[in-house]
């Protein structure tokens, strides 16, 4: 088999008929004769040398060998569009569209800033932003969903590129009635484990939290605690009703949800989190998206950062 004889109308063919299950429903939708899109699979077949389908007389159904090929050539023909879209999309910046992905503290503390002096720049292009957990931002970016996200790295994927933005150290969370609440700075072992409220195990928060437990950095035991939260702003409101404490980085902290709260870092050890600017690996931003990280970067250096967080 040389794949270099393979084309991508080949593959267009194989992925609709697989999905159409039938070559009449997928000539249509190819705007093809069914006499083309025949021989266009055939061709494939010959070039991998195996059968693809079996055809009956009332269905067409993959056979094992193209099981297996069909999510290939599926991300192939992602690929491929995404990489003819970032070519189309050199040309100007008078239009275009960037979606981005972010944790909610980002989402909420920092781009509002930056996407005013981007549309006062861009006023044309169009910005979908989506606010996730840190694994879910990793896979929509894998999936080329975004075009960026900015968040910690969650579980390190080979095929993603981390760059680091910014810096933001733990601490704890109390409210501001709290006993705990007129320090400025707490060791680790002075936290109330017993009262602890906790994000859940799919946050990144919590992953890094337990991997710094399973290094040995963490110098106490974070048992299950018996309240957990999927997202900082019913954390923050579990707290607000004295409910418990929890431990968060600066950041995660400084969001409106948390204005009625105290922040005090946590020292010996000086724990922090790293927020990154997160690509798929070997894939170049286009303009538009390339712009509205600039205008990120921009922000940053220009606005006061909260206590515990700095830029790197």
């Amino acid at each position: 088999m040389n794949p270099n004889n393979i084309s991508i109308r080949q593959l267009q063919a194989f992925v609709e008929v697989a999905n159409c299950g039938s070559f009449t429903r997928a000539a249509e939708g190819l705007h093809l004769t069914q006499s083309t899109l025949t021989a266009q699979i055939q061709q494939l077949e010959t070039q991998a040398g195996l059968k693809l389908f079996d055809r009956t007389t009332r269905r067409v159904l993959l056979t094992d060998e193209g099981e297996r090929f069909l999510p290939v050539a599926e991300r192939l023909l992602s690929d491929f569009a995404t990489a003819m879209t970032d070519l189309q999309s050199r040309a100007e910046l008078k239009q275009g569209h960037v979606n981005l992905a972010g944790s909610p503290s980002i989402v909420t503390r920092f781009l509002p800033g930056a996407l005013v002096r981007f549309r006062a720049q861009h006023p044309s292009i169009s910005v979908h932003i989506r606010d996730d957990s840190a694994g879910s931002l990793e896979q929509r970016v894998l999936n080329n969903e975004v075009d960026f996200a900015i968040a910690g790295n969650h579980s390190d994927q080979p095929d993603l590129e981390y760059r680091p933005l910014l810096r933001d150290r733990y601490g704890l969370v109390v409210p501001h009635q709290h006993p705990l609440a007129q320090a400025h700075l707490l060791d680790w072992h002075a936290i109330p484990v017993e009262q602890l409220i906790l994000l859940s195990r799919d946050t990144g928060i919590r992953a890094q939290l337990e991997r710094f437990t399973e290094s040995g950095q963490l110098p106490i035991t974070l048992d299950a605690p018996l309240i957990e939260a999927t997202n900082p702003a019913g954390l923050a409101a579990l707290i607000t009703q004295n409910l418990g404490v929890s431990v968060l980085p600066a950041l995660a902290a400084d969001t409106h949800a948390f204005a009625q709260l105290r922040f005090i870092p946590l020292e010996h050890p000086k724990l922090e989190r790293e927020i990154c600017i997160i690509t798929r690996r070997g894939r170049a931003l286009s303009p538009a998206a390339a712009a509205l990280l600039d205008c990120v970067r921009e922000h940053l250096a220009n606005m006061p950062l909260p206590e515990g967080v700095q830029a790197i």
